[in-house]
Order: C-alpha cells, then sequence, then structure tokens
C-alpha cells in the first residue's frame, strides 16, 4: 500500500491560485480616480498584494500621492465594492491549476487555502471560477485576528480541514514564515507576484509550473 507524505494540501490565493492582479488594479484604479490620482499598471498592483485590502490599497496610496489613515478609510468600501461587483472579470486560474486540484483529490489529499483576502472574497472568487468544490476549509484574512505571515490563520486551516499532515503552497514570504512557524512543509511557485527570487524564500521546494505538483507531492518521502 502507497503511504501518502501528506493529508492536506494548502494554498495561498492570489498570485499561487490565482492570478488577481487584473481585477485587483481596476479596483484599486477606480478607487484612486475618485480623488483625482493617476492609474497604476498591473505590474505595479502585483507588487502590492499579500497583505490584506487595506496595506494594499495604502501602498497604492503611498504610490500615487501621500497615504494618510482618513484616506485609506475613506477609498477602503469604494475599493471592496468595486472588487466584489467584478471579482472575476479578468482572474483566471494559473496553467495547470485545475488539473493539479483533481489529481491531488484523486489520490485521496484534502485540500484548503488560507489567504489573506478577505474570506467572503475568496470564497466568492473560487465560487465564481467553479473552483470552491475543490477545498474542504477557505480560511480568509478575517477568519482570525491574525494575518499572514503568523501562523495563526495556517493552522485554523489545517484545523477546520480535519488536521494532518500538512504542505502549504505559496508565492510570498508571507506564505513561507507562516508554514514554517506553524511546523508545516512549503512549496514556493516561481510565477507569483512576489519581489525577488522565490528560490531565495526558503521553501522546501520550488516549482515553475503547477504540472510539476503531483509527481513533486507523490516523491515528497524520497526527498
Amino acid at each position: 500500500m502507497t503511504v501518502r507524505p501528506f493529508d492536506l494540501i494548502g494554498f495561498d490565493l492570489d498570485g499561487t491560485l490565482l492570478d488577481t492582479s487584473g481585477d485587483l488594479a481596476m479596483a484599486l484604479n477606480h478607487a484612486l480616480g475618485t480623488i483625482g490620482r493617476n492609474p497604476l499598471p498591473v505590474t505595479d498592483v502585483q507588487k502590492m498584494v499579500g497583505r490584506g485590502a487595506r496595506i494594499m490599497l495604502a501602498r497604492a496610496l503611498a504610490a500615487t500621492g501621500d497615504a494618510p489613515q482618513t484616506l485609506i478609510d475613506q477609498l477602503y468600501p469604494i475599493v471592496i465594492a468595486h472588487y466584489e461587483a467584478h471579482i472575476a472579470d479578468l482572474s483566471r486560474p494559473y496553467p495547470g491549476v485545475v488539473a493539479a486540484l483533481e489529481g491531488l483529490s484523486a489520490r485521496g489529499y484534502r485540500l484548503a487555502v488560507c489567504t489573506n483576502k478577505i474570506e467572503r472574497l475568496a470564497r466568492l472568487v473560487l465560487a465564481e471560477l467553479g473552483m470552491a468544490h475543490h477545498f474542504v476549509a477557505i480560511v480568509g484574512g478575517d477568519t482570525t485576528p491574525q494575518l499572514k505571515p503568523d501562523p495563526a490563520p495556517l493552522l485554523a486551516m489545517i484545523d477546520t480541514a480535519g488536521g494532518g499532515r500538512t504542505l502549504f503552497v505559496g508565492d510570498s514570504d508571507n506564505d513561507i514564515l507562516a508554514a514554517r512557524a506553524a511546523g508545516v512543509a512549503s512549496v514556493a511557485v516561481s510565477f507569483g507576484y512576489v519581489e525577488g527570487d522565490p528560490a531565495e524564500l526558503g521553501a522546501d521546494a520550488l516549482i515553475q509550473e503547477f504540472g510539476e505538483l503531483v509527481p513533486l507531492v507523490e516523491e515528497w518521502t524520497n526527498r
């Protein structure tokens, strides 16, 4: 009998499972336009993603002028409302994601998501893209009081998903640091929104595309 190296495979969302940068940029630029700020290119917005919508907005404001807390509070609901209304206009799973999820599920792995995106928005975008059924747990940035890189959201994901030996897949230091603090193995993807070299994140493994994930997981015990 083949012994699986893990019981649960967890995933970050933005920059890992999904390229959401187009819709996030549209929402940010809509809000910036309401105060006469210039729009930001998608490539700039990608570098602002990862620590939740408020920090993303604060970074966008800082990149286009000043970023007082009063302005963040004013524009935050505008960003969220626009994003929620257009959450899957441009967002798509990265190549090979759906096949990898199906392959892991077929081999008996439970799958879950842990993201710093607001939970209801994470659930909505996955539902809109027809992907929500793959996951036994979805933990968002407001599910626990803490955000990644704190391990609390990742531990909540593991607990909600039924526990067990866990591997976490992400694209940023938030993900790899949270996995390390939670005591679980990690895989970094090379194609996400991280600044710098993904190989330097300190993950246990690095993949260039999702087609590599199922073989990597299956061979983990031989590493």
